[in-house]
């Protein structure tokens, strides 16, 4: 079982920054594979980013790619979310997930876990 608590967001005008964190429960966290997935208003929810257990190996979505970066500490048991150049259009409430596959997954229903989600909401 792994629990999850995002904190960070927050209101920044567009072209600021933000770092989201993720704090996780449990001695197993390297073993899970994390990621950053975000729901904008009257939209499904989507995925942002990844990072495979050991942090070696990240993916992004193509509106994430050179903007966001993410990153953990697996001694600390915590996930990160950097988030430059923001846009009105990254307005959504961020939820951090986790999942037990060791492959890439950028799916909804594969993330087993999932925190309750921190707003972020950019102003033009």
């Amino acid at each position: 079982q792994v629990q999850l608590v995002e904190s960070g967001g927050g209101l920044v005008q567009a072209g600021g920054s933000l770092r989201l964190s993720c704090a996780a429960s449990g001695r197993t966290f390297s073993r899970y594979r994390m990621a950053w997935f975000r729901r904008a208003p009257g939209k499904e929810r989507e995925f942002v980013a990844t990072i495979s257990g050991s942090g070696i190996a990240t993916y992004y979505a193509d509106s994430a790619k050179g903007r966001f970066t993410i990153s953990r500490d697996n001694a600390k048991n915590m996930v990160y979310l950097q988030m430059n150049s923001l846009k009105p259009e990254d307005t959504a409430v961020y939820y951090c997930a986790a999942s037990a596959a060791t492959v890439r997954r950028v799916g909804v229903g594969e993330y087993d876990y999932w925190g309750q989600g921190t707003q972020v909401t950019v102003s033009s």
